[in-house]
């Protein structure tokens, strides 16, 4: 039996059972479609908080109160609590270091904001005009924070563009009083429409001088220093140089932890890579599971064959070559559903891009031609039984249809 004989007669009984052939061809373009879909979510997701990173700014630095070693890098290391507190004065000594072009301090809290009869709970943050810059935020009008460094707590804020809209309507907001907890400010400023960055909406902030933050959140520390390098290659040395000023301040104790943009943009970068692969595995199981459907179905289909398979061996066709019939057919079934399951893949993640446009649904390349190869070798790997009991069949016995 020649390979195109072969092809073609295995052809022909898929073509001859098109319910049966559809079955089998549904349950694998399913499996198939379900890796791309899943592993496009995590490479959605991948790089939905990796960009969110990049928004923060340029050659960033971040210095946050606690050890690495008790508060990590995880959740808690945003509300970890340390003896010893970052303060201005930390702040002012890091930026003696010939590597850090900018270090702005922040304090982050929630509190109510007012005017004319209209509240709403708002992040606050306290910072200096240096955070502007790194951050690398615009404005739409005014000024932020103008004249006012780490020594006053003058009575200015900057708000976002939907509190400008919720509490100021038409009327200008500049040089208009806004009541910031039991303070009042006046406005200087509001910033550009920023958008969502790392959970956090600019948009639906107000910003004011970090003493006045201080004094208002009776808080003495620092929630966060952020620092800029002079280029991305003195990075390390920044680094370096912000942990020995503060150890230097902190009486030799390393009581905080010094990170890189880079160092936390790998680490979400590992961590969504590692998901999407444990989705990819997940998914893949279905894979199996048609394939186990595919052998079940060609076990009926022997059994429902047998005078056919008997004349072909009395015919002369070796025990190989049906064995090879049967494989072809389980190829041609698991590759045809494979083909079909990422048109279909592909067609889900493009209603998905239309109803979630800020996400980039796009599966890896690694994740198509897996889903092939593994829905190929599931279709081989369990069209081995059908076909081997098809050979052994006795043609005498088989041509009765017994």
């Amino acid at each position: 039996m020649r390979f195109m004989d072969c092809n073609r007669m295995a052809g022909g009984t898929l073509s001859r059972a098109p319910g049966r052939t559809f079955m089998m061809l549904l349950a694998t373009a399913i499996s198939v479609a379900a890796v791309l879909v899943l592993t496009s979510l995590g490479e959605a997701a991948r790089r939905y908080v990796t960009d969110e990173f990049r928004s923060l700014g340029t050659n960033l630095l971040i210095v946050m109160p606690g050890r690495s070693e008790t508060s990590g890098m995880g959740p808690g290391s945003f509300i970890s609590e340390t003896n010893r507190d970052l303060t201005l004065d930390d702040v002012r000594a890091v930026r003696r270091s010939p590597n850090i072009e900018l270090a702005a301090p922040v304090i982050v809290g929630a509190v109510a904001v007012n005017r004319a009869g209209l509240e709403r709970e708002v992040t606050v943050f306290g910072t200096i005009e240096e955070f502007r810059e790194i951050r690398q935020w615009t404005m739409e009008i005014g000024e932020f924070l103008p004249n006012v460094g780490m020594d006053r707590a003058a009575p200015l804020c900057v708000v976002g563009a939907t509190i400008r809209d919720e509490l100021f309507g038409n009327e200008p907001p500049i040089g208009q009083w806004l009541r910031v907890g039991d303070r009042r400010c006046r406005v200087t400023g509001v910033l550009a429409e920023q958008g969502t960055a790392v959970m956090i909406d600019v948009d639906e902030a107000v910003l004011i001088p970090v003493v006045m933050a201080q004094q208002l959140f009776n808080s003495p520390g620092l929630f966060r220093i952020i620092m800029q390098a002079t280029s991305r290659d003195s990075m390390d040395a920044a680094k370096r140089d912000a942990r020995r000023i503060i150890t230097e301040r902190h009486y030799g104790e390393e009581d905080f932890t010094v990170v890189t943009q880079d160092a936390v943009l790998s680490t979400f970068d590992g961590i969504f890579g590692n998901l999407t692969r444990a989705l990819a595995g997940i998914a893949s199981i279905s894979l199996v599971v048609a394939g186990v459907l595919i052998m079940n179905v060609m076990l009926v289909s022997v059994s429902q064959r047998t005078a056919e398979v008997g004349l072909l061996k009395a015919l002369g066709a070796t025990r190989q070559q049906v064995i090879a019939l049967f494989l072809t057919e389980a190829l041609f079934l698991a590759s045809l559903g494979g083909i079909l399951g990422i048109g279909v893949g592909y067609g889900v993640i493009a209603v998905l891009r239309g109803a979630y446009p800020e996400l980039d649904f796009v599966p890896p390349l690694w994740a198509v031609g897996g889903a092939l190869v593994t829905a190929a070798a599931c279709g081989l790997f369990f069209g081995i039984l059908p076909a081997r009991r098809a050979a052994d069949l006795d043609p005498i016995v088989a041509l009765t249809g017994r």
